[in-house]
């Protein structure tokens, strides 16, 4: 595991460990989530970050709608896409904003065969758009079962105007290891999006939906 934010993975699962432990015990099954603190960056300038994160080791599946008719409509139905819209229900949609809100908060991500992106950008590119949710454009042949493996696995990372960033790296029931592979990997894609890497992050945390946050100490030089 590639050390970052002089950080190793010892210390990653240990921390995480202790944010499990330190919870008590709840009705439900929580989530874990990793928090990152920025520095010496400029919010006022325009400083944002959104990325899409593939995440190595298997937690709870993200959410996808898939935009699409015809031959990949009915491939993104038999992969068990949580929706599938063709052109149509994309038109009802579009006459009612409410429930347009609703169902583009629903889900964690979107895909849309290529054919319908027109469509979608002038009926729905004014809702989705603000909300990080443009669709991923999906080739003619493309298979779109590879595209909803990548995107369940797949974490949404947005800061706009904040100098600092969360996000689900799993659940509690899951192993330590596995979850610190999982943060890793997210630390490492956001490192590299920074002005100056590591120097621009201040300190990363741990918790659980319901428990305190842990933080991770540095390894001295």
């Amino acid at each position: 595991m590639k050390k970052i934010f002089m950080v190793n993975e010892s210390q990653l699962v240990n921390v995480i460990k202790q944010a499990k432990e330190t919870d008590k015990d709840r009705k439900f099954k929580q989530s874990v989530e990793m928090i990152m603190v920025f520095r010496d960056v400029d919010v006022k300038k325009g400083f944002a970050i959104s990325e899409t994160i593939q995440l190595p080791k298997k937690t709870k599946p993200a959410s996808v709608c898939v935009m699409a008719s015809g031959d990949m409509g009915i491939k993104a139905k038999n992969a068990k896409a949580d929706m599938v819209m063709d052109e149509n229900e994309l038109t009802k949609l579009s006459a009612d904003k409410k429930k347009a809100k609703k169902l583009i908060d629903k889900y964690d991500f979107f895909l849309a065969d290529t054919k319908l992106m027109p469509a979608v950008g002038k009926k729905l590119g004014q809702l989705l758009g603000p909300r990080g949710k443009m669709p991923t454009p999906v080739p003619f042949n493309t298979p779109i079962e590879s595209f909803l493996e990548r995107f369940r696995s797949s974490v949404k990372i947005k800061a706009k105007g904040s100098l600092s960033m969360s996000c689900r790296i799993g659940e509690e029931n899951m192993d330590d290891a596995d979850l610190a592979a999982n943060a890793n990997v997210v630390a490492t894609a956001i490192e590299k999006t920074l002005p100056n890497g590591s120097k621009n992050i201040k300190k990363i945390m741990f918790k659980t939906t319901m428990g305190k946050a842990i933080k991770v100490e540095q390894v001295k030089k």
